[in-house]
């Protein structure tokens, strides 16, 4: 016997119309509404995969997800495992930690880098945490990593200070660099003229 979806009412075919032709709802939800939406259209499950690229394993399973809990049944159901949670002090001691040099804590190195941190968070603080979530916990801070000075603010504090002293940290080392340089070189050949 064929996998048919269920009776619907007016309200949960536009809602599925609505769904499967949204733009702005995420693409699995999108998805799962136009298997739903062929299936009203009497398509069989061989030919609903087909046309969406999908397993027919998976259209069946969103077809009896739906025909058990309607509109419900598109949602993802909850993961299992609770997500790791960190304190606010275990928090604050991820971006203390990111904010101090790491020589005045007695490391061997200069910069902190996301191995780093995570090395000695869990060495050092006791907190076992993943550089992923160390990194999502400094973004959320509004601290970004900065390529030439290390962690965060300071090559953002030092230009409000250089600004306002009226120096830049972009000035050259070397006045005289541009003429030691040399001419450069173009980086694409000239194109020869039409004929």
């Amino acid at each position: 016997m064929a996998l048919r979806v269920r009776a619907m009412t007016t309200e949960e075919k536009e809602h599925v119309e609505r769904l499967a032709r949204s733009r702005t709802e995420p693409a699995r939800l999108v998805e799962r509404a136009r298997i739903i939406l062929a299936a009203i259209q009497e398509k069989r499950v061989p030919a609903i995969a087909r046309q969406l690229h999908l397993s027919e394993n998976a259209v069946r399973l969103w077809l009896k997800r739906f025909n058990a809990l309607g509109l419900a049944g598109l949602q993802d159901e909850p993961r299992s495992g609770r997500p790791t949670t960190y304190t606010v002090e275990q928090v604050g001691e991820v971006i203390a930690a990111a904010l101090t040099k790491p020589d005045a804590l007695g490391q061997p190195f200069g910069s902190w880098t996301l191995d780093r941190l995570e090395v000695y968070l869990g060495e050092e603080k006791g907190i076992p945490i993943k550089r992923s979530r160390i990194d999502e916990i400094l973004i959320e801070e509004g601290l970004r990593w900065r390529t030439q000075e290390g962690w965060f603010g300071e090559r953002a504090g030092r230009e409000k200070e250089e600004k306002a002293a009226g120096t830049s940290a972009d000035k050259p080392v070397d006045p005289a660099f541009a003429q030691k340089r040399g001419r450069s070189s173009p980086s694409t050949r000239r194109r020869r003229k039409a004929a």
